[in-house]
């Protein structure tokens, strides 16, 4: 069964707009997942489960899907936007494929692609296209997740061998909960304190076989299987320790520093914390393609509940004899066409990130301002998105009620795969802190180095500043603040310029009082205990930056839209999200006075009017995120398979 969608009609414009820059890919993918082997099947047995991902993983290499994300010197293409279209594609049929393309060509080809250089891509590019070579990427341990600068795996040269040590020292240090380290992966690319000559350099990254080709561990090597999870059956999540194993000087991934024959440590970063950090940037793929997979599997589950929710019908209409669709009420309405908005307004984010991404990673020289930003733009669209998928698929789940609750209809899976989805890439609670640091340093080059005190002076001078510092949308913003018109309670809440001054009132008010709340800490307390007290203030100021950018980036998408009735539609869904972001922060607006009790009141009837006027417009609504027929699939979209009476 092929993919079509008409692109003459509204909902396929409204696709090509949602598609992007990379639409042309989506459409290859989407044909391709219509091959019977990619339709979603429940397989809570995870050998059935890795053996069918296994199976998938080579039609997509032979295909040649993994070549983008390498240069073409060494055997690619070069798109990184593509690549990470491609993976983020595969979660419309299983989250466990994308999972394990994303670790063996995303996390562990991102290394050797980043960290390398000419003697690994040669080494291992190609093999891994191909998947002669299955790698993966050994990070996390279990004693430092987030911490990634203090893991206690060493990595301590010889120069008698010109050799590395591998050694897991701790129970602590072993590393946990690894894609492919189960059973699949023969390398790993394992992050390690380096240590030369007596002395710790900090975390590098070096290249260790780990499996033999009968997939026996080599000596030194314990593998361990991570088992049953709640979700991911396809992915053999493992668990790795060291003891004194020992690699070439040269599987050391040397880009940014290196060590020579008789031990002696070089690098054209000589701040440890910036290097570290650096190397660390350089992978943010990762986390985009994390946050995009997501997003993209809440995309599946609001296509079902919708479809359901359109042909369920439940009591009789008051006078008539005729029950009434599920989707008419307008309690349902709000149940799912708010996560429906915001599902179009992430997408419209997750285009812009994707192409900041491959513009930054595809330029002669990395800009490194850009690349800042881009790393905090990539840890606030993963905390939304993949909270978004939580919220979204629960509620899709209960919207359908038992039906929702059966296997065969896809919901309780991608609600268990993508849960895990909220702490891999970063934890999101850590992952918006990191977005709160950002805005308070700006760009200054000790950025990583800087305690709370230093944040705050340096943000002091220009903590009202920052915010107007826009997104692609600038010129597109500015126009529409300035027009903007505060009339009656509902029109002025429906005006573009009004909701845009809403985002920016909040960010600005945050970081502002953000920073001078650290201000007075200094004075009194120490670096930890000031910071610390305030967490709950810089949760919500990274929260409503990361909010005002996805706006941006809908307003943004909405001007590309040529098609008259697409872009009013795009017009409805964009006032449905900008005023369901209000009212969720509705306590805050009241508190500051950026909205009076009887605009509150307005925000509530706002959103109850774009539903009622977006329900004619469900099913283009959803249509328009392009899902394959096949991968939405779910047995309670067709009664007619129901057996009949007297069969």
């Amino acid at each position: 069964m092929g993919y079509q969608q008409g692109m003459n009609t509204t909902s396929g414009n409204l696709q090509r707009v949602l598609d992007g820059r990379w639409r042309d890919t989506k459409c290859m993918i989407r044909e391709k997942l219509s091959l019977e082997i990619f339709r979603p099947h429940f397989t809570p047995t995870k050998d059935v489960a890795r053996a069918r991902v296994n199976a998938q993983l080579k039609i997509i290499a032979a295909a040649g899907q993994a070549e983008d994300g390498f240069q073409k010197e060494r055997g690619g293409t070069g798109d990184a936007g593509a690549a990470v279209t491609k993976i983020e594609m595969l979660a419309m049929s299983d989250l466990s494929l994308m999972v394990k393309a994303g670790v063996l060509w995303g996390l562990f080809g991102g290394a050797v692609e980043n960290l390398g250089t000419e003697r690994h891509h040669e080494a291992y590019v190609r093999p891994l296209i191909t998947l002669e070579l299955l790698g993966c990427f050994a990070m996390t341990e279990t004693g430092h997740g987030s911490d990634v600068q203090h893991l206690e795996t060493t990595a301590t040269y010889d120069p008698d061998t010109e050799e590395f040590v591998i050694n897991s020292p701790t129970p602590s240090s072993r590393k946990d909960y690894l894609g492919g380290a189960a059973e699949s992966a023969t390398v790993a690319a394992v992050f390690a304190q380096l240590i030369t000559k007596g002395q710790n350099h900090g975390v590098h990254c070096i290249v260790v076989p780990i499996r033999d080709e009968n997939g026996n561990d080599l000596p030194g090597v314990r593998t361990w299987d991570c088992d049953y999870k709640g979700g991911l059956p396809g992915v053999d999540n493992g668990r790795i320790m060291f003891d004194h194993v020992r690699v070439p000087r040269e599987n050391l991934l040397n880009r940014f520093a290196d060590v020579a024959p008789d031990g002696t440590y070089s690098s054209d970063i000589e701040n440890a914390n910036r290097r570290f950090f650096t190397m660390l940037g350089t992978l943010v793929r990762g986390r985009v393609t994390v946050g995009g997979s997501a997003a993209q599997a809440a995309r599946v589950a609001l296509d079902i509940a919708v479809r359901y929710a359109l042909q369920r019908k439940q009591f009789l209409a008051p006078g008539e004899d005729r029950e009434v669709p599920i989707m008419d009420y307008l309690v349902h309405q709000r149940r799912l066409l708010p996560f429906v908005a915001q599902s179009y307004a992430l997408q419209f984010a997750q285009n812009e990130l994707v192409s900041a991404m491959h513009d930054q990673e595809t330029a002669a020289v990395r800009d490194l301002e850009a690349q800042r930003d881009l790393e905090a733009q990539a840890a606030g669209l993963k905390v939304l998105s993949t909270w978004h998928a939580s919220a979204a698929i629960q509620e899709a789940r209960e919207a359908c009620g038992g039906a929702g609750y059966l296997a065969e209809n896809r919901l309780v899976e991608l609600r268990a795969d993508t849960d895990v989805f909220t702490t891999f890439e970063g934890d999101n609670h850590v992952l918006l802190q990191l977005v709160a640091k950002h805005l308070l340093t700006e760009y200054n080059d000790d950025i990583k180095t800087m305690s709370p005190f230093e944040w705050v002076r340096f943000a002091a001078n220009y903590a009202g500043e920052r915010v107007s510092r826009r997104t692609a949308a600038e010129p597109i913003m500015q126009r529409i603040i300035d027009n903007r018109q505060d009339n009656s309670e509902i029109g002025s809440l429906f005006n573009r310029g009004t909701q845009a001054k809403m985002f920016e009132d909040r960010e600005q008010y945050l970081l502002s009082s953000l920073a001078r709340r650290l201000q007075r800490r200094a004075k009194t307390m120490s670096a930890f205990d000031a910071f610390n007290s305030v967490q709950d203030h810089v949760m919500h100021t990274a929260r409503a930056h990361i909010d005002r950018t996805v706006f941006e980036a809908f307003i943004a998408g909405i001007e590309r839209c040529e098609d008259t009735e697409a872009r009013h539609i795009l017009n409805l869904v964009c006032d449905l999200y900008a005023l369901s972001v209000i009212e969720a922060d509705k306590a805050f607006f009241l508190e500051h006075r950026l909205l009076s009790t009887e605009r509150a009141r307005a925000v509530t009837n706002g959103i109850n009017e774009r539903c009622r006027n977006l329900r004619p417009h469900a099913e283009t609504l959803v249509d328009a995120f392009g899902i394959p027929e096949q991968l939405r699939d779910a047995e309670m979209l067709h009664p007619e398979r129901l057996p009949q009476p007297g069969s």
